[in-house]
Formats: structure tokens, C-alpha cells, sequence
């Protein structure tokens, strides 16, 4: 019966800490790769292009996600890039064939550029190295190029370029999907390993401040996962920092209760992950605990079947702009959730990617400027779950799915904000007929009081937006409400919701 309502029990209270939430894993991603660069992010003819030929509405639209940090230039792309043919005069910039996607690279955007870009959207760059066709020398010239104040050739041609203050880039990857076939200069974990570590070596000796992420498997699903970080993380433990993670889900089967289950597989990924780095730190008898950088995540299946229609080398095709539906938005959702669950492991993350490629923001090359569906989840969550996770009791009743038993039908996270005085419950209800009446004790934050309830809510879960129409929207209209220490979350058939409350004075 459709609308019925279904009851679960949660307990939050404020010493049940995970961790302290590093606002890195609200991240994202930019690759050179269909329209996100261009036509996305720069499009000097454009009505709101600046001075430098980048679209203001776009710098806007990202400025409201309040992204830290974004994840460049790949990607597979950088498995065969050449970083010096993005610097210097435009006019001097070499075309070259780019390989991951088979288009014309134009160069016209390169390192100086998307640090200038990102400084405009509030956030930092977290620079990848081609270790497929390159490796050491290739990746401590462009350290030094970017960091390194002066004295030396490489610094000084920065300086030569118009730049004279270093980038300060704290963060980088050491490659990108090493392990995958499709990847130009594949490696096997012990040939990564190898040139990771002593990549990874140099470039400390140049900036001893940086941080590095070694390449963990291309997903859960590769048949040498979890191997793959065992083999490579014996020799990258002790200079990295982080280990990477990607995972993209996609409803094939137009299954959409066994689709939005998916959270529970990304589970299972991060914690498979998080054992095996430490399975390591014992073996090595080591001091060090190695984080995780998710840094590729999202919903990517819809766009396959124009994509394997593209002619190849044309410049900036549309590729893989999906056009994400209303159940994409709640499994988004549900995987934001999983991570900050994660919080006190998932320091870094990066939703794939930023703009018009599996992204959140398309725009209309030469027109206008839409949200998706998953801007939305996106959106709050960057935006209200800044502090510390807190780890709730649930008891939750569950389903069972083609790929997944004991699925909980309500999924959530839990977000304290102490300088503010907040808290925040992300939460999804995952059936798809009954509300969901959720009893969650929250006598610990006396005093505390809704100040809303936005739900994202739709009957139709293929609903997606368009330039044209937002048929996906958030409301505030949320009819929770709070009696005697407890707080009464109602949450409709198949949604998404933030429920903020504050302490009353």
C-alpha cells in the first residue's frame, strides 16, 4: 500500500564523535575532457566571459558549492600529457592528439590558467602527474615550476610567464588509474609502486610541505582489487599520504531499489580499503596511518551510448554529459552519507566531475546555465556539514535488492557544527511506497530547536532538469518537528532531506 508508514529509531548524541569532517571531501574534479574545460569553465566569447575568458556564471555557480579543492588536469588524460604545452604564450601552445578521449588538445587552458580559475571559485588545486608516459623528471620540473619562489630555471620561467608569486599547490596525485588497460602506460602494482615511491621521493626533496596521493584500484569491481593496494602500498606507504578510490555506479537494469543500494557497495569499498592500509602499516611496523582520497565519485552510465558514437579528434565534443535523474540525485545522497560515516578515514573526495562532463552544472556553449538533480544533495551538504560526524544508533528496517541483502531503508549522516551551535541530519529514506517516520532521541542537544526541513522529493524518479525546465528541486516544506527531547523526522516515500536545528538562546 502505497504511502503507508514505515518506523525507525536513531540516538544522536554529541560524544558519539567520528572525527572532525576535512572540508576536502566536498572536493571535485576538472579534466580536459568533452566540455567541462571548454565551453564549460572557459569561453572567451561568451556574454559573461571575463578578462581571462571565463564564464561568470559559471565561477558563480560553483562559488555556491562551495567546493575546497578540485582535483586537475585528469583523469586518463594525464596519463599521457605533457604539462609544458600548457604554459607560456597561448599563441605558442602546441595542438596535440589527446589520447584518453581521442580529441584535439588546444592547450589553451594549462596550469597557469586553472589556478587562476580556481583562486576565482575559492578553492585549491589538487594537481595530478603523468606517471604513464612520464615519470620523475616530468613531475619535479612542474613542482618546482609551480612552487619553488625563484633562483632557479624553472621557477624563474613561471616568473617569465607572469607569475611571480609561487602556486603553493599542497596537494597532489601521483598518476591516475595505473592499473586500468584503458590507461595510456599502464603498470602492474609493483611497476607503479616503484615509480610512485621515487617520484614521490623527489618531489618532497623539492617542496617538503606537499602531500601525495598514491594510485589505489580504478574501482572495487577490478579483478586485482584489493591486491592492487597491498602490492603498490608496500612500496608508497611511507611517502604518501593518501591512497585513492573510484567508484561510479550506473542503473542498467532499471532496478531503481537495487540502484540506490549502491551506497552500501561504496561501504564496503572504503572499509575493504581502510584494512588493507592498515594491513600494511602492520606489516612495516609503522607509525603512520594512510587516509583515503575518493577522489573520482558519482552516478555515470547514461551518456555510454552517444559517447561510443563521437568521430574522433574534434575539439571539445560534448562527452559524457549525462542528464541525471531524480533516483541519481538520492543515491548521491546516500553516497555523501557514506562518506562523512568515513569521515575520520575519507579526508578527500571528489565528486567526477564539476561541469557539463557526469557533473552537477551544464551549461549551453554560448547560452545559459542549469543545475542538475545532484546539485542539490551536493549543494547542502558541502554547505552544512562542516564540523564533526557524529556516529548515530540506528535501527532501521530493511529490504533485500538483486545485489544487496539487509538494505536499511533509512540512511543517514550526522553533522555537528559546536561553533555554531548546529546540527544536521542528512538522511534518505530509500522506499519507495511509505514514508518514514523516524523517532531520533536527541536529549543530549537540549535546547535545540528545526530551523528547516528541506526535502528532495519526486514522484517520477527518471524526473532530470533541463535548461528549460527544473522539475528536480529541493522545498522546505519538511514536516518534522521536535516534543520531550525527541525529534520526530518525517521523511516522504522515496527522499532526500537535510533537517538543520540550533540551539534556541
Amino acid at each position: 500500500m502505497a504511502n503507508e508508514i514505515t518506523k525507525a529509531k536513531m540516538v544522536i548524541d554529541k560524544e558519539f564523535k567520528i572525527s572532525e569532517i576535512d572540508p576536502r571531501i566536498y572536493g571535485s574534479f576538472i579534466e580536459h575532457l568533452g566540455r567541462a574545460v571548454y565551453g564549460g569553465l572557459y569561453e572567451p566569447g561568451h556574454a559573461t566571459a571575463d578578462e581571462l575568458g571565463f564564464r561568470q556564471d559559471v565561477i558563480q555557480m560553483v562559488k555556491e558549492l562551495q567546493v575546497p579543492i578540485i582535483r586537475y588536469p585528469g583523469g586518463n588524460m594525464v596519463s599521457a600529457y605533457n604539462w609544458e604545452d600548457g604554459v607560456g604564450p597561448k599563441e605558442d601552445r602546441p595542438r596535440r592528439l589527446e589520447l584518453a578521449w581521442r580529441v584535439i588538445e588546444t592547450n589553451q587552458v594549462g596550469t597557469n590558467e586553472f589556478v587562476d580559475w580556481s583562486k576565482k571559485v575559492n578553492s585549491e588545486v589538487m594537481m595530478a602527474v603523468n606517471l604513464g608516459t612520464r615519470g620523475i623528471d616530468a613531475a619535479r620540473n612542474l613542482l618546482e615550476y609551480c612552487n619553488h619562489p625563484g633562483g632557479t630555471y624553472w621557477s624563474d620561467l613561471r616568473k617569465q610567464h607572469g607569475y611571480e608569486a609561487p602556486h603553493k599547490i599542497k596537494t597532489w596525485c601521483l598518476g591516475n588509474e595505473m592499473d586500468g588497460p584503458w590507461q595510456v602506460g599502464m603498470k602492474t602494482p609493483t611497476e607503479y609502486g616503484r615509480l610512485a615511491a621515487e617520484t614521490g621521493k623527489a618531489m618532497k626533496l623539492v617542496d617538503p610541505t606537499i602531500e601525495l596521493v598514491s594510485c589505489g584500484s580504478s574501482n572495487s569491481a577490478m579483478p586485482t582489487f584489493p591486491e592492487w593496494e597491498a602490492t603498490s602500498l608496500d612500496h608508497t606507504y611511507e611517502v604518501a599520504d593518501f591512497v585513492s578510490l573510484h567508484q561510479y555506479y550506473g542503473n542498467r537494469d532499471n532496478d531503481t531499489a537495487n540502484f540506490i543500494a549502491n551506497s552500501l557497495d561504496m561501504e564496503n569499498f572504503i572499509k575493504t580499503v581502510i584494512a588493507t592500509c592498515d594491513y600494511i602499516k602492520a606489516k612495516k611496523r609503522s607509525k603512520k596511518t594512510m587516509n583515503l582520497s575518493f577522489d573520482e565519485w558519482n552516478v555515470w552510465f547514461h551518456s555510454n551510448e552517444a559517447d561510443s558514437k563521437l568521430e574522433p579528434w574534434s575539439i571539445a565534443p560534448p562527452q559524457l554529459e549525462d542528464v541525471y535523474t531524480f533516483e541519481d540525485a538520492i543515491l548521491v545522497g546516500s553516497m555523501l552519507n557514506t562518506m562523512l560515516r568515513h569521515s575520520d578515514r575519507v579526508k578527500i573526495a571528489c565528486m567526477a566531475q564539476l561541469v557539463n562532463v557526469i557533473a552537477p552544472i551544464m551549461t549551453e556553449t554560448g547560452g545559459g546555465i542549469w543545475k542538475q538533480s545532484i546539485f542539490y544533495p551536493y549543494y547542502y551538504t558541502s554547505v552544512y556539514g562542516r564540523g564533526i560526524a557524529l556516529n548515530p544508533v540506528v535501527s532501521s528496517p530493511k529490504y533485500d535488492s538483486k545485489d544487496f541483502t539487509d538494505v536499511p531503508y533509512l540512511d543517514t549522516s550526522i553533522v555537528y557544527n559546536e561553533e555554531k551551535e548546529e546540527l544536521v541530519i542528512f538522511a534518505t529514506n530509500r522506499h519507495l511506497e511509505n514514508i518514514l517516520h523516524v523517532d531520533v532521541d536527541i536529549r543530549s542537544f537540549e535546547g535545540f530547536k528545526i530551523v528547516e526541513h528541506v526535502v528532495l522529493e519526486n514522484n517520477d524518479p527518471k524526473a532530470s532538469n533541463s535548461i528549460r525546465e527544473e522539475k528536480v528541486k529541493p522545498h522546505t516544506n519538511g514536516q518534522s518537528y521536535t516534543e520531550d527531547g525527541l525529534l520526530v523526522g518525517i521523511l516522504p516515500k522515496l527522499s532526500w532531506n537535510m533537517i538543520r536545528l540550533k540551539k534556541s538562546n
